[in-house]
């Protein structure tokens, strides 16, 4: 993908939330910058703070945390998705989490600093980002949900669901993290009629 189908590809995701003037789409295009990822590399260490949001072009991205030093996998991001680590995003900090890439993963990087410009500079961006946030607290409400109130083979059906576009490219490991049980009892998920 060139980086002028990338700019319309963000204009579209942009424009299902907010009328985009000319001088808005201006300003995006200045402060956005591609970006790629390699597989399995490490875009966000939980001891730095995350200054950059990630809009994924093509690829997937995870966001995980270490419990005694194992990896539990929080979210995955994939195509027309923003990704960051969000309280060390907005409040400037360091969080718990850290973000990679599970296949090469190519993106439109925005600078913390930038976003700000242009919710300073553009009311409509803070709409856009009340009405984007909404699908993202929707999604997070439905996932406690789930982890509570549900069995792993519920679980395990709610997330392909979920993430029907990506979920065949997530390695087994990853997935069963996110779902709170073993590699094993997520193979034997799969394999039930």
């Amino acid at each position: 993908m060139s980086y002028n189908e990338e700019i319309t590809n963000i204009y579209q995701h942009f424009e299902t939330y907010i009328e985009l003037s000319q001088d808005l789409k201006t300003a995006l295009t200045n402060r956005l910058k591609p970006i790629l990822f390699k597989k399995g590399a490490l875009v966000l260490n939980a001891n730095r703070v995350c200054k950059e949001s990630y809009f994924i072009q093509k690829g997937i991205l995870r966001t995980y945390f270490l419990k005694d030093g194992k990896e539990i996998s929080e979210f995955f991001c994939g195509v027309n998705e923003w990704v960051n680590s969000p309280k060390s995003f907005m409040q400037r900090t360091t969080d718990i989490y850290y973000i990679d890439a599970i296949e090469n993963t190519t993106a439109l990087s925005l600078h913390i600093n930038d976003l700000l410009f242009l919710f300073d500079n553009f009311p409509e961006m803070e709409r856009y980002a009340r009405l984007s946030m909404g699908s993202v607290f929707e999604h997070l409400m439905e996932r406690i949900v789930s982890m509570r109130f549900t069995s792993a083979k519920e679980r395990y059906l709610h997330f392909k669901e979920v993430y029907a576009n990506i979920y065949p490219r997530i390695p087994l490991g990853m997935v069963a993290s996110y779902l709170g049980i073993t590699q094993e009892t997520l193979s034997r998920i799969r394999t039930e009629k």
